[in-house]
């Protein structure tokens, strides 16, 4: 902070000949009473006295005279004798543009076991190890009102590619921030949660339907009292990962989500959340393709794979391509906490309108509860209406703690058979057991026990043991 001030006075020069008057006066008159009182002969002595003490005063107004002159030139002014001194504070601006790195890792090994008919159904999946992902992000402030992020991730095979690469605008509607860039798209709770704060190691089965990241614009908000959220976007489908989509013949979409908190009691006394969402899109060169593993994925691109062995988790279920004019998704969901326990589950509903066939109905769905051993509880995040980070009690460490222990499970469904599509149906049954060391350091142990009911009715399981160290910063 700085202080910028202005002054005024009156006239110097004034003051300085009433003084240096006073001063002659005080002189004259005691060189005139000293030499009165002093003289012999006060006749005789008083005139050359008097010329002696005209010469003194003589020489001091010549001196007063010269002073008056250089400070009259210094001091002189023609605003007004009497004012007030106003100081006035100077602000001092924050520097923009701003910038914090960020990132995180995560570290999975996996080991597979199949009956006969998963291996010849989806080939001989191999036990592995890989960095699932491995992220570096700048953000910051560009300025006061705009906010930005630049996030790669270095885990894809062959060069970076995009993940949270956005800008933001502050309170461009209102409260309400607007997003342009690529980043996740406001359609389903467990696919607006951070995967550093997941409670098991992969998002669940149907996941696969989530457009999840798009390159387009967001105009989002809450309520005051952080007790509504509320998002809408429209981008470019589908965009690869490397940000880009190109084709005049669609290639549009729209999402929407809107949550409520019902019910806050406030130290983690009980929370229960409900929301909604709904897309709309029609994809380039209208086609689309939904898929997905089951809840696991390692994968090796160094050619050390031997023939006909999948060298990556292969897809369970896969609709395949489907020429198609447009879909609409419907998503629910509903979460509640209290104490160290947890629940979230969601629905997923998409209806594909095929261009040269009926329309096809594809449902997915999750349900999933956790408890925290050691006493926690899980915070929720009220601007993203999703649970957030957990905050172990006593850190291991310094602390001397042991950090958070939580026990979890979850059963998921996704159906991608309808009609003329077969794309197989699967059952996911997983347990987990995590560790938190601190807020920012994790091990994941999970047990999935998958049952796939491929095309043609066959039956098959396969059982996945995983594990994930993962660090952020």
């Amino acid at each position: 902070m700085t202080m910028g001030c202005s002054k005024k006075t009156a006239d110097a020069s004034n003051l300085v000949k009433i003084l240096l008057g006073m001063v002659v006066l005080s002189v004259a008159g005691g060189l005139s009473t000293r030499s009165i009182a002093q003289s012999p002969h006060p006749d005789v002595d008083v005139a050359s006295e008097l010329a002696d003490l005209q010469s003194q005063i003589d020489a001091l107004r010549h001196s007063a005279q010269a002073i008056s002159s250089e400070d009259a030139a210094v001091f002189e002014s023609t605003e007004p004798e009497h004012t007030i001194v106003i100081c006035e504070p100077q602000e001092t601006k924050p520097s923009f543009p701003n910038v914090r790195l960020t990132g995180f890792f995560q570290a999975d090994a996996a080991w597979f076991g199949q009956d006969a008919n998963n291996i010849a159904t989806v080939g001989d999946v191999q036990d592995g190890a890989d960095f699932r992902r491995a992220r570096l992000a700048a953000v910051g402030k560009a300025w006061d009102n705009v906010g930005y992020q630049l996030e790669m991730d270095f885990a894809f095979p062959g060069r970076p590619s995009f993940m949270d690469v956005w800008l933001s605008l502050d309170d461009i509607v209102g409260n309400n921030d607007l997003r342009i860039g690529q980043f996740r798209q406001p359609m389903g709770m467990e696919g607006l949660t951070s995967v550093k704060e997941l409670t098991f190691i992969e998002r669940s089965l149907p996941f696969a339907f989530l457009p999840f990241r798009q390159i387009g614009a967001m105009l989002h908000g809450n309520s005051d009292d952080e007790l509504m959220t509320w998002a809408f976007s429209g981008y470019r489908f589908p965009t690869d990962t490397f940000g880009g989509n190109v084709g005049d013949n669609g290639g549009y979409g729209m999402s929407s989500r809107v949550t409520a908190l019902l019910m806050d009691r406030g130290n983690g006394d009980g929370i229960l959340h409900v929301g909604g969402a709904y897309s709309f899109i029609d994809p380039a060169n209208d086609m689309f393709q939904y898929r997905n593993q089951p809840e696991i994925f390692v994968s090796e691109t160094g050619g050390g794979v031997p023939a006909g062995v999948p060298p990556t988790v292969p897809a369970f279920v896969d609709t395949g391509l489907i020429m198609a004019k447009n879909s609409n998704l419907f998503g629910a969901e509903i979460a509640m906490a209290k104490g160290s326990f947890y629940a979230q589950s969601e629905a997923l509903y998409a209806a594909v309108d095929q261009t040269n066939g009926p329309t096809v109905f594809f449902p997915g769905a999750y349900m999933y509860a956790g408890y925290f051993l050691t006493g926690e509880q899980r915070q929720y995040n009220r601007s993203g209406a999703v649970f957030s980070r957990v905050d172990p009690n006593c850190n291991v460490g310094k602390d001397g703690g042991i950090g958070a222990w939580e026990i979890a499970t979850r059963y998921s469904y996704l159906d991608l058979s309808d009609k003329n599509i077969q794309g197989g149906r699967l059952n996911n049954l997983t347990l987990g057991l995590n560790w938190y060391l601190n807020p920012h350091t994790k091990f994941q142990w999970n047990y999935i026990h998958a049952m796939l009911d491929s095309p043609g009715n066959i039956e098959s399981n396969a059982d996945v043991f995983a594990l994930r160290a993962q660090v952020d910063f």
